[in-house]
């Protein structure tokens, strides 16, 4: 049985995965954070195809908490102007805390429903 962190991490993200699944009409939101920024993006799981992304590595803030918040909120942003109104959240194996939770409320805050 694999016992590393990383190795839990992928293990939560297949069970995640085998139950969502994104549209056109409703994308799904892919995060992952690495110990210095966060990515995201929306993604057709139908054709395969990312629609538009976003990272805290041109976000402006000071901590990784401001990144984060500004990152959701571009996210946000961007979708809006393709007019996705509704998107399907993929945490990536990572538990809802910490700067998961930040960005996912900088999300709801920007507009998108989950």
């Amino acid at each position: 049985m694999s016992n590393t962190k990383v190795e839990k991490r992928i293990r939560r993200h297949k069970r995640i995965r085998s139950k969502i699944h994104g549209t056109a009409l409703r994308p799904r939101l892919a995060v992952f954070k690495s110990n210095r920024y966060l990515y995201a993006q929306l993604i057709n799981d139908d054709l395969g195809t990312t629609i538009l992304s976003a990272n805290s590595k041109v976000a402006d803030g000071k901590t990784f908490s401001e990144k984060a918040i500004n990152t959701g909120k571009k996210i946000a942003e961007l979708s809006k102007a393709q007019k996705i109104e509704e998107i399907v959240f993929d945490r990536g194996g990572f538990l809802y805390g910490g700067m998961i939770k930040t960005f996912a409320n900088a999300v709801r805050e920007g507009g998108l429903k989950f």
